[in-house]
């Protein structure tokens, strides 16, 4: 079993490696973005309660999924599936969060890919002195370039594929031990610096006063979905964590904390974007452009420019490859678990066949740009497959699965809720919430393209 062969050593390392997973480039750019957009403090209030309401529930079913089963994804919800008296076929599942983590690995390693690129580019000079034209001539240069995503693309996922190769303890743990800390710290050291800077105000202003004419069905699809997407559900992560987690800790508790440390990323990471973009006078409704063509341009206009574009690149380094890391995992336990290989092979194996899946989304980008299937550029279909489909689908099954077919008791004693009123409030808020805020979200999602 899974949970037998690894652990985590403690608590601490499996919050850290949750939040690490969690957390990635839409806390830092997506999240900011959406609350200035809807409403800024009335998003953020309807946010959170979805993330309270929505996220925990799920969050903590695929941690009592992973804990219960002690195997990767498939293997433990069948595993569960069994023991409850239900159809294997509820592995099915399972597969598909890891096809989903695949999907997403491949498009996500090389974004994570332009971060480094990007991170090098500050730190050596490059990009000082940008303005609009020189940012924008600057990044579309990088797509145009395939043998240069290549390499950025391939130097993260052989740096992920290494942190898995070295194992949850002396691998992800050890990993993210430092990463995280390190994240958290850039993260307030920039945003004090926006404190003599300037630019707090208006940042204020967009994010956190309300504006509670924009709380309309858009506005709370928009909230759902990001809670959802944030903290990293239905990607096959979060349930293989589950089956490295000792019985003594409590998952309730992990699910809220990881929660609260996601959201809590994603609210000072305005507060260092939107203060730079509006002390130089810059668009801050940029979505990914804000990162790689609009930040730049103030980032030259700024003193100490370079140090603070070299730090905030940084920053973005650190989110994106704790994400890449806990998308390779569960593929990684998979590929040993189902072969019998060993996790060193299996590593080898996977970061082998993320680079040639990586290969295709590159491509898509300049040399296959012109390729169209069922109405879409091939870069938008590697991008809305797993994220409009894949993801709130798998979601949408585990939820159902969870609240309505796995037994109720055991489902309680995995979750140690020795609090009836506590389990109930749970059970009925996977079966009358979370499943049709998900079926919401994904049929939206399908529809809506």
């Amino acid at each position: 079993m899974a949970g037998a062969a690894q652990a985590w050593s403690s608590r601490f390392g499996f919050l850290m490696a949750s939040v690490g997973f969690a957390v990635g480039l839409g806390n830092i750019w997506r999240f900011p973005y959406i609350t200035g957009e809807n409403g800024g403090s009335a998003f953020v209030l309807v946010y959170l309660l979805c993330a309270f309401g929505i996220g925990v529930p799920i969050l903590m079913a695929e941690l009592m999924l992973g804990r219960r089963g002690g195997l990767t994804p498939p293997g433990s919800v069948a595993a569960v599936a069994a023991a409850d008296g239900r159809s294997t076929w509820w592995s099915l599942v399972g597969y598909l969060n890891l096809l989903t983590a695949f999907s997403i690995l491949i498009a996500y390693g090389v974004v994570a890919g332009w971060v480094l690129y990007y991170l090098y580019g500050s730190a050596t000079g490059a990009l000082l002195g940008f303005d609009a034209g020189a940012s924008t001539a600057y990044f579309s240069a990088l797509l145009a370039r395939p043998q240069v995503l290549v390499f950025w693309s391939i130097f993260t996922l052989m740096v992920a594929g290494f942190i898995i190769y070295k194992g949850v303890q002396d691998g992800i743990e050890r990993a993210v031990k430092i990463l995280m800390p390190l994240l958290f710290f850039l993260l307030v050291a920039l945003m004090l610096f926006n404190l003599v800077v300037g630019g707090i105000p208006e940042t204020v202003s967009y994010l956190l006063v309300p504006d509670f004419s924009k709380i309309n069905s858009a506005m709370l699809l928009a909230a759902v979905g990001q809670a959802f997407f944030s903290i990293g559900v239905a990607m096959a992560g979060m349930m293989m964590f589950g089956a490295y987690l000792p019985e003594h800790i409590s998952i309730g508790q992990s699910a809220i904390l990881i929660v609260i440390a996601d959201t809590l990323v994603a609210l000072l990471a305005g507060f260092v974007i939107f203060p730079m973009v509006f002390h130089n006078g810059l668009d801050p409704a940029g979505g990914t452009g804000l990162i790689f063509q609009t930040l730049p341009v103030a980032f030259a206009q700024m003193p100490a420019g370079q140090w603070v574009g070299t730090s905030f690149f940084l920053l973005l380094a650190v989110a994106a490859m704790t994400s890449v890391v806990g998308l390779f995992e569960p593929l990684c336990a998979w590929l040993s678990e189902r072969f019998l290989w060993s996790r060193h092979k299996a590593a080898i194996v996977l970061t082998l066949a993320a680079v040639a899946g990586g290969m295709v989304s590159v491509l898509s980008y300049n040399v296959w740009s012109d390729v169209n299937l069922f109405g879409l550029s091939l870069s938008e279909l590697i991008d809305y497959l797993p994220n409009q489909i894949m993801l709130p689908l798998g979601g949408l099954l585990i939820a159902i699965f969870a609240g309505w077919f796995v037994n109720a008791e055991a489902a309680r004693e995995e979750l140690r809720l020795s609090n009836a009123r506590i389990f109930s409030l749970w059970h009925q808020l996977m079966r009358w919430l979370v499943v049709p805020a998900v079926a919401i979200i994904f049929f939206s999602g399908l529809f809506s393209n």
